[in-house]
């Protein structure tokens, strides 16, 4: 059985460890890195205003992923999105990640808030 590399990060993380390599020259090895891993999942993707220092490789790495390897992104509804201030830049982004994708909406209350409800009614 073939074993495939999965990366698993939230967006919060990722943005400084991006501006990190930029700033330490590691840039091209954690791109290499990303580009690579067969399967990545962006966690909370609209929680955290992007910079466009962090924005730019961000988007590179989505489009070098496009159609080649599978990405998760979760996040609010694209409408909703505030987080990418560069207009053009962020309708890119979202053109990729939308190109050839299977959107899930999940409009279910979130899991934690149900785990939360349940450990009050055992709690009482």
């Amino acid at each position: 059985m073939e074993s495939l590399s999965v990366y698993f990060t939230t967006v919060p993380h990722l943005l400084p460890q991006i501006c990190e390599a930029q700033t330490d020259k590691t840039l091209q090895l954690l791109e290499w890195r990303l580009r690579n891993d067969d399967l990545i999942i962006c966690d909370e993707m609209d929680y955290v205003g992007f910079v466009k220092e962090g924005a730019e490789p961000f988007f590179n790495m989505i489009s070098t992923r496009t159609g080649t390897r599978a990405t998760i992104i979760t996040t609010l509804p694209f409408t909703r999105w505030e987080v990418i201030k560069d207009k053009l830049l962020c309708s890119e982004l979202v053109d990729r990640l939308c190109h050839k994708a299977h959107m899930v909406n999940m409009t279910s209350q979130s899991y934690r808030i149900l785990e939360i409800k349940k450990y009050k009614i055992e709690m009482e």
